[in-house]
């Protein structure tokens, strides 16, 4: 990575920064067999939805979640 190129984006304000990760994350997310899964992932996240799938109401929502979290800041 060019040491200038990251000295460039820490000088940006938080803001822009945060745009910066989303649209990163965001290409990251849209070639999902770049980054593949290990076994041990791949059992977890089957355990979860496995789980999920035994009981749809146990769980929140994402939008619930993230009003817990802003309340508690």
């Amino acid at each position: 990575m060019k040491q200038g190129l990251v000295a460039d984006i820490l000088e940006l304000p938080v803001a822009e920064r945060v745009r910066l990760v989303e649209a990163i994350w965001d290409s990251i997310a849209a070639a999902p067999d770049a980054l593949p899964l290990t076994q041990w992932q791949r059992e977890e996240l089957d355990r979860r939805l496995a789980e999920f799938e035994a009981d749809p109401g146990s769980g929140a929502t994402f939008e619930d979640v993230f009003a817990r979290i802003r309340r508690s800041s």
